[in-house]
């Protein structure tokens, strides 16, 4: 029987409620440019890094790319400093985890410098290991963030559960070969092969989570 040998979470939107401040950021550098944010280009955007949001981004709102990434970090940096609010059930789950020691990765598009900051506001929790955006060569919807995660955690990634909310990082996640508990957020996600859908966090516990890799 496979056991599970690690909880691979996503942050933005996943276990903090910052999905909807990183839309606002973005939206804000397109109003300050005269543009509106259309439906297409937010669902582009949501779960990506500030480096892959400004490449998509920065012909279509004439800047220059490093210069809208810069400024795209910076203000979704100070959003966050302000406030990091939890998830529904978050906190609750990753006690569970933590009780039952089960070992657990945060795993997100965000800069490293706001994933460290993000993970000091969680209750004290410490996870087994951190990777931000410039962490490895390619980010979400690529997967190296949860290849190297669960290399990181000494487990195959079938061995572990990615918990993810944007379709970028469930993209990431069934790559790596993880199995996907789908939480949306922003986004409207299915039900595929190796993903599974939950209303909110407080739908999960370990035990449901051990099932999926069985």
């Amino acid at each position: 029987m496979t056991v599970l040998r690690g909880v691979l979470f996503d942050m933005d939107g996943t276990l903090v409620d910052t999905e909807r401040a990183w839309l606002d950021v973005v939206e804000s550098a397109a109003v300050r440019r005269g543009r509106v944010l259309d439906p297409e280009r937010r669902t582009a955007v949501t779960g990506r890094s500030v480096e892959d949001t400004a490449a998509m981004l920065h012909s279509w709102l004439e800047a220059p790319e490093g210069e809208l990434a810069a400024e795209l970090g910076a203000d979704f940096a100070s959003r966050l400093a302000a406030a990091a609010v939890p998830r529904p059930g978050a906190l609750r789950l990753l006690a569970a985890l933590r009780a039952r020691k089960v070992p657990t990765a945060l795993v997100s598009a965000s800069p490293r410098a706001v994933v460290e900051q993000v993970a000091g506001t969680l209750d004290g929790h410490r996870f087994d290991a951190l990777f931000g955006a410039e962490d490895t060569v390619r980010t979400k919807p690529e997967p190296d963030p949860y290849l190297a995660a669960a290399a990181a955690l000494g487990a195959d990634p079938a061995q572990c559960v990615a918990v993810e909310d944007s379709p970028a990082g469930v993209a990431s996640a069934v790559a790596a070969g993880c199995r996907v508990l789908a939480v949306p957020s922003t986004e409207p996600l299915a039900e595929a092969d190796g993903v599974t859908l939950a209303g909110s966090l407080n739908e999960v516990d370990p035990e449901l989570l051990s099932s999926l890799v069985r």
